[in-house]
Formats: structure tokens, C-alpha cells, sequence
């Protein structure tokens, strides 16, 4: 099996060389195409307006200057344009991807690019910064990524989904179990934090609310805060069906018919 890993924490990223060692377990045929910067919250962006350029870091190893979605296309197109890789491993981020996280994640955009070019992909991250003691539980993905990409791989998939895998932060003794969840939602969100430079002129940083919730039963979130690891199956097809079936019947009559009546106020 060849396998293609790529990240959106850049190429010197510790996640990397913990997403190349899951790789190992399962293949000798791995290659990495990453992101020459750090490229978090990037989302599904592509280089359009200045040329790509890449270099070899390693053996099998290339770093680009580009967005994920950019070193996707490079390593299947490009490096591996003679055999296109069978798996497209994303990761393993730096901070966990779940809820509204995958419209911004880089991670997740590179498993999306692969999707979209044909290729069964997976974005794994691991969730950082609650461990009392400061710890970052590397060995929890180590420990459990083989495994869960294998039992993956043994299973067809439907066209257009990728899998969003997040780890908890706990040691691996600590996980409680696999979860196979749907996409949460936060009830906080990001804040602006301004602040001056030694000029006094502004600048400013978004903050991130790290603090816990309570989220629904069946979603990502509910998964990370008991300690689960949280595999989310997403879909490149972002139609809301059930609505679109609704403003068709809201549609029904042709343009050009009578207005309803505007109300006042």
C-alpha cells in the first residue's frame, strides 16, 4: 500500500513523524509531502497567484511552500504521478479538529483535497492542552493509529467521504473507547485580543475559549470529553437535502407569478 502524509503544522511538525510512524505499521512505501510553513487554519485554500516551489528534506520527503490542499495535489500529481498513492494520511495535528474546526483546518482540508481527487483519506489530530500537568499524549495516536486506519481501510467507503479521527488527551491507558460520531457544535467561539506594540500602534490576535462544556450525546465533543476517541465520517457533499427538498416545493411556481404582499414594519 502506498501511503501519502501531509500536515498543516508544517514539515519540521512533531505530528508528522508520529503520523510517519503509523504509517510504518502498515507500509514501507511512504512518502511525505508538507507544507514548507506552518499553514493552521488555512482551511481548503490553494496557491494560485505565485508559483509553487518544493524541496527534498528527506528520503520520500518534499516540503512545499503552500497550503496543504496545494501539497495534496503536489504529491499525487507530481512526486507520485507514476503511482498515485492508495491512502491519504492528514496530520497528526497539533490541537484536536472537531465541530466548526473542520471548516477552518488545514488537516482536514488536506484529506478533503484527497477525497476529491479519488483517494480514501484520513485527518487524525490530537487534543491538546487539558492535562493538568501540561503533558501532550503522542504515544495515545501512536498506540491506536494502526489499528483504527486498518480497521478502516478493510471497509468500503461511499464517494466523497473522508474520516475525521481525533484522539483525547489522555495517555493511552486513559482512552475509554472508539466512537463513531457525528459533527458537534460549540457553544463559544473565537475572540479578538487587542493589544499594542512597543510603537503603540495596534495589533491584535484571535483568542480561543479552551474552556470545557457540555455537549450533546452522539457528537465529536461529547466523545473527546469522555475520554473517547472520536472517528467522524464527513462529507465533501455540503447540500442541506432535507431543505433543498423544501424550497423546491417553495420554488414549484414559475417566476413572473403575483408577489405576496409585503408586510409592514
Amino acid at each position: 500500500m502506498r501511503i501519502l502524509i501531509t500536515n498543516d503544522d508544517g514539515a519540521g511538525a512533531h505530528g508528522l513523524t508520529v503520523l510517519h510512524a503509523i504509517a510504518r505499521e502498515l507500509s514501507d512505501d511512504i512518502w511525505i509531502v508538507a507544507p514548507e510553513m506552518n499553514q493552521s487554519g488555512a482551511s481548503h485554500a490553494l496557491t494560485l497567484q505565485v508559483p509553487l516551489r518544493y524541496r527534498e528534506i528527506g528520503e520520500r520527503a518534499f516540503a512545499v511552500r503552500g497550503t496543504p490542499a496545494d501539497c495534496v495535489i503536489m504529491g499525487v500529481r507530481h512526486v507520485l504521478k507514476d503511482k498515485a498513492p492508495d491512502l491519504i494520511l492528514s496530520g497528526v495535528n497539533h490541537g484536536a479538529n472537531l465541530a466548526e474546526d473542520v471548516a477552518y483546518s488545514g488537516t482536514i482540508a488536506g484529506a478533503m483535497e484527497g477525497t476529491l481527487i479519488g483517494i480514501r483519506s484520513i485527518a487524525m489530530s490530537l487534543t491538546l492542552g487539558f492535562d493538568k500537568s501540561g503533558l501532550q499524549h503522542w504515544k495515545t495516536p501512536m498506540t491506536y493509529g494502526p489499528e483504527i486506519v486498518d480497521r478502516l481501510m478493510a471497509r468500503e467507503w461511499p464517494h466523497g467521504v473522508l474520516m475525521n479521527v481525533n484522539y483525547p488527551d489522555l495517555a493511552p491507558d486513559g482512552v475509554s473507547e472508539i466512537r463513531i460520531t457525528r459533527q458537534g457544535r460549540r457553544d463559544q467561539g473565537l475572540d479578538i485580543e487587542a493589544r499594542n506594540d512597543p510603537w503603540g500602534d495596534a495589533y491584535f490576535w484571535f483568542a480561543f475559549d479552551r474552556r470545557k462544556t457540555n455537549p450533546p450525546e452522539g457528537t465529536d465533543l461529547r466523545a473527546i470529553a469522555d475520554g473517547a476517541i472520536s472517528i467522524t465520517p464527513l462529507s465533501m457533499d455540503l447540500t442541506h437535502h432535507v431543505f433543498r427538498e423544501d424550497l423546491a416545493q417553495h420554488f414549484a411556481d414559475p417566476l413572473g407569478g403575483e408577489r405576496p404582499a409585503k408586510t409592514a414594519g
